[in-house]
């Protein structure tokens, strides 16, 4: 009686899980307005739909944040996200990376930017931060990866710099309004990337003029695509099964789905795993190490402690790259 009652609780749930997962939620981080973000993405969300079998629904929030807590709170199912946010989401949210979006061109990254003024006077990273007093600077995300995270590192945690006490104001916002900040004036220098930058310069010729671009970082690796680690089998099949065939081949439907995709500036997508966020989780351990070896109000104990901690956890990453490949 036992094992027919065991058997019957089991398949019950799995029932339950198999139509609880009829519904896909699908988050989209806030890198630009929703209305942009939605005009790119329904097309993709509607094959979607066909060839799932599933109802999708896009899913936004006001920033990053929000599509992290919506998957923490089992609102969102799947989610297109940075590789920072995507840190977050495996770390605090129960999220799991399962595939990778490439470019039109076959990369499989991107690049964080400093951007200013077309006319600007600050021609280099040297040039904004030894005027930091004089400049407005728009920041990104605090959860962007391009936006925060790597000139986090590369621009500020290495020259041993605080950008929310270096410059004259600073403060976040997505990548569409800190473009368009520069461009009307109200920032003189902003985060930004590259695949942001295109997308505002096929929809904004005119404003893009006004843009110059001063800094480019090492290569980013492409935004990961991040599901909740509890979906349904299943539905993980069949999810990840569309990601991965969608624009493949040479039929005039895969031709019509890489189109879908070139909107988003993406090429086809390819299999990944939290694996690929391990250059990002290096980046901020990295930066968290520069800035306690500057701070001067730590105990020698207390900040040798800490920085050990740090170096444990970077080993332990470039272990995890090792039984990677």
């Amino acid at each position: 009686m036992r094992k027919l009652l065991t058997a019957a609780l089991t398949a019950l749930a799995c029932t339950t899980a198999v139509q609880a997962a009829q519904e896909i939620n699908f988050g989209i981080i806030s890198t630009e307005s929703a209305a942009h973000l939605k005009a790119d993405w329904q097309p993709v969300l509607d094959d979607m739909e066909k060839k799932t079998g599933y109802k999708v629904k896009a899913y936004f929030a006001s920033d990053y944040a929000g599509i992290i807590e919506g998957m923490r709170f089992k609102k969102v199912d799947v989610a297109w996200m940075g590789n920072k946010s995507g840190i977050e989401a495996v770390d605090r949210a129960g999220g799991e990376v399962f595939a990778q979006t490439t470019y039109a061109d076959g990369s499989l990254g991107y690049w964080s930017l400093l951007i200013t003024q077309a006319d600007s006077p600050y021609k280099s990273v040297d040039d904004v931060l030894k005027n930091g007093k004089d400049i407005n600077f728009g920041l990104g995300d605090p959860n962007s990866t391009s936006g925060t995270a790597v000139p986090g590192y590369y621009v500020f945690a290495m020259n041993n710099i605080d950008p929310r006490t270096h410059f004259k104001t600073a403060r976040h916002s997505n990548h569409e309004a800190n473009l368009m900040a520069v461009a009307n004036g109200q920032v003189d220098v902003a985060t930004n990337n590259t695949e942001a930058l295109e997308k505002f310069t096929n929809r904004s010729p005119e404003l893009a003029k006004k843009i110059r671009v001063i800094w480019k970082s090492p290569l980013i690796p492409a935004d990961p695509m991040v599901w909740r680690s509890d979906l349904d089998k299943t539905a993980k099949d069949k999810i990840k099964d569309f990601f991965l065939s969608y624009g493949q081949g040479d039929s005039d439907a895969a031709k019509a789905e890489l189109a879908n995709m070139k909107k988003l500036t993406f090429g086809v997508f390819r299999d990944s795993s939290n694996a690929q966020l391990i250059p990002i989780r290096q980046i901020e351990l990295a930066k968290a190490k520069i800035k306690l070896e500057a701070d001067d109000k730590m105990s020698a104990d207390e900040k040798k402690a800490k920085i050990a901690e740090i170096d444990k956890q970077l080993a332990d990453l470039l272990t995890q790259v090792a039984a990677a490949k």
